[in-house]
Parts: C-alpha cells; sequence; structure tokens
C-alpha cells in the first residue's frame, strides 16, 4: 500500500488576516471581527495581539473588551472572506483534486499522488504557504503527515506562519508523548474521564488492551485505541462536484494598462485550456468569465453567455472587465463554468458576475 502523504492547511486569524491586510491602520493592534458589544455581539475571530489579552473565538463583545479595553472590532464581510476562500482554493486545486474543506480556511489535501516537486508532500506545503502569502498578502500554517488526524495536529505545532512534517519513522515517538486532550474527538468529557483513569498520555493509552476501552468509551474506545498508535484511516473526502474551471497569475510588477492585460491572455488560455483538456467527459464548458484583481484590491469577475473560448471572445470579455476600475491590476484570471452532465444541470459557479 503507497504511503499517505496528508496535508492540512489553516489560515491564521482568517478573517482578522483579511480585514487588516485591507485597512493597514488595524495592524499591530489588538482587533477582532464580531458583533457590537451594545447589541449583544460575539466574536468570529480576532488576531493574536487580541488573544494575548484573553480574547476568544464565541466571546461575548462586551466580555472581550473588558479583557482588552483598546479592543478594535469590526463587522465581518462574508463576501470578502468567501473570495480569499475560493483564491485559496484554486491555489490547492493545481496541486491536487483530493481537497476536503473543513470551513472557508482550513483543509485537508492528499497529495499521495502528486506529480509536484516529485512527490514531496513538504515541498508542495512550502509552495502553497509562499503562494497564499504572495498572492493573498495572508498566511496559513500547514501540517504534513502520513493521516488526517497528525496532520492537523502538525498545522497547529507552529502557529502562527508554520509548517511542521512527521514523517512516518517519527510517528511513533511524536505520539507516544502526546497529551489525550490533543487526540481528535477527544472534548472536556472524555479528557477528564482519562484523567480519572490515570491516562494523561498516549503512552499511558497504550497500556489498555483495545476491549477494556470498548467496556469504558463504548465504540470511541476502539478509535482511541487506534489514534494511540498514531492510526488513521479517513480517507479524504473531495467536497463536490467542480463548478468552474479555471487559471489564475498574480504579477510580481502591476500590469500599468489595458494593453498590458490583453497581451497575457493567450499564455492564460493555454493553460487553461491544458486544464478543460484533462476533465473528464461528465463535464461540458459553459459559460466564459474574466477576473481582474486591481492594484489595491478590488476586483471584478464578468461572464457571458453564448461568448466563445477564444483568444479574441477573452479579450473582449477582459476590456470590459478592466473599464470597470480602470487601474493597475495585479492578478488576472480566466474560467469557464463547467455544465454537469452527470445531473443533467449546470452547477452554481462560485464566482458571481459583480461590479
Amino acid at each position: 500500500m503507497t504511503q499517505r502523504k496528508i496535508i492540512h492547511v489553516d489560515c491564521d486569524c482568517f478573517y482578522a488576516a483579511i480585514e487588516m491586510r485591507d485597512d493597514p491602520s488595524l495592524a499591530n493592534k489588538p482587533m477582532a471581527v464580531g458583533g457590537s458589544a451594545d447589541r449583544r455581539g460575539v466574536i468570529s475571530t480576532c488576531n493574536y495581539e487580541a488573544r494575548a489579552y484573553g480574547v476568544r473565538s464565541a466571546m461575548s463583545s462586551r466580555h472581550a473588551l473588558k479583557l482588552c479595553p483598546d479592543l478594535v472590532i469590526v463587522h465581518g464581510r462574508m463576501e470578502a472572506y468567501k473570495e480569499a476562500s475560493r483564491e485559496i482554493h484554486g491555489i490547492l486545486r493545481d496541486y491536487t483534486e483530493l481537497i476536503e474543506p473543513l470551513s472557508l480556511d482550513e483543509a485537508y489535501l492528499d497529495v499521495s499522488d502528486s506529480p509536484h516537486f516529485a512527490g514531496s508532500a513538504t515541498r508542495i506545503a512550502q509552495d502553497i504557504r509562499r503562494r497564499v502569502s504572495n498572492q493573498l498578502h495572508i498566511t496559513v500554517s500547514a501540517g504534513v503527515a502520513p493521516n488526517k488526524f497528525l496532520a492537523k495536529i502538525a498545522s497547529d505545532w507552529r502557529k502562527p506562519n508554520g509548517l511542521f512534517v512527521i514523517t512516518p519513522d517519527q510517528v511513533d515517538d511524536f505520539v507516544s508523548a502526546l497529551p489525550v486532550n490533543k487526540l481528535h474527538g477527544v472534548g472536556k468529557v472524555t479528557a477528564d474521564k482519562l484523567a480519572r483513569l490515570g491516562i494523561e498520555t498516549c503512552l499511558d493509552l497504550r497500556d489498555w488492551k483495545k476491549m477494556a476501552l470498548v467496556r469504558e468509551f463504548g465504540s470511541f474506545g476502539e478509535r482511541l485505541w487506534g489514534l494511540a498508535r498514531g492510526i488513521d484511516e479517513r480517507l479524504v473526502h473531495s467536497d463536490s462536484r467542480r463548478q468552474s474551471v479555471s487559471v489564475e497569475n498574480t504579477y510580481d510588477v502591476d500590469l500599468p494598462d489595458l494593453a498590458a492585460c490583453l497581451e497575457k491572455i493567450p499564455e492564460l488560455l493555454d493553460t487553461l485550456n491544458g486544464r478543460i483538456s484533462r476533465l473528464d467527459a461528465s463535464y461540458r464548458p459553459g459559460k466564459p468569465f474574466v477576473k481582474v484583481k486591481f492594484h489595491d484590491f478590488t476586483q471584478t469577475t464578468l461572464e457571458q453567455s453564448g461568448a466563445g473560448r477564444d483568444v479574441e471572445s477573452y479579450q473582449s470579455l477582459m476590456s470590459q472587465a478592466f473599464a470597470r476600475g480602470a487601474k493597475p491590476v495585479r492578478l488576472l484570471g480566466l474560467g469557464v463554468r463547467l455544465q454537469d452532465l452527470s445531473t443533467g444541470f449546470e452547477q452554481l459557479e462560485l464566482f458571481s458576475a459583480r461590479p
């Protein structure tokens, strides 16, 4: 059996990071995304400066302000977070189709059969972190391990902005020293019961026979027995059928005008056509679309039913999209919606046309 290579990626204080990126005045001071204290609001997330005061997610905004009177609370912008999530997901798809999103800012990847970087999961994780930083100007932490359980623990190990790798030959020693409250599925109640039984680490847990754990914890006892040995057979489940195929490029130097943007279309289209050619027969290319992100991070997406998918058609769409901002461009994208022939219905596109 091929050794599995699993990556868990997790953006660092995602909502807060997007807010600090888009409003630099928020950086380096305690801030949070959440509701107003005078309306019984709740903190969704906060940056690490706020966490130093004890502010946490799901805490009431009123209590957070008592802990940190200088805390700046901003209202969430879900569309901005969804857009950033789509960009990250687009980066992940360059390495594998086996992606299991857990939320907007967190996902598992199975890169066991990925040809990138000669199959090195560590180098793939490094490249993902580099590209997210360069393209979105936020940081992600990543964990690399032979299974989901360990990859998730590894991504937390060097947060924020860290990478931690657990190789197959390190699993036994790493897990044996692991506190049982780090195990997947062990909450406070189970952790307290384990502590009463004198079980604090996975090494302690290994002294128990499987049936003894089943008697104490029911069916979860069998899972505890496996986790204590670093065993987790859960597969990475891809989220859904594809909704579109696209290609994006963030340029090191902003493209100054429309002419510079149009010059990039043939190269982008070559890459897009390569990706379309790798789709299986259950998909049919549909409406083309273009995406333009300007130097100030404002962006627009434009699509057109009935338009062709040749260079001239994409250049026409790009000209219309560029005119909405008419300023230097940092990112261009080309894509096409997909008709899912396995259902007979066209998939809804994550990118919606908007000014």
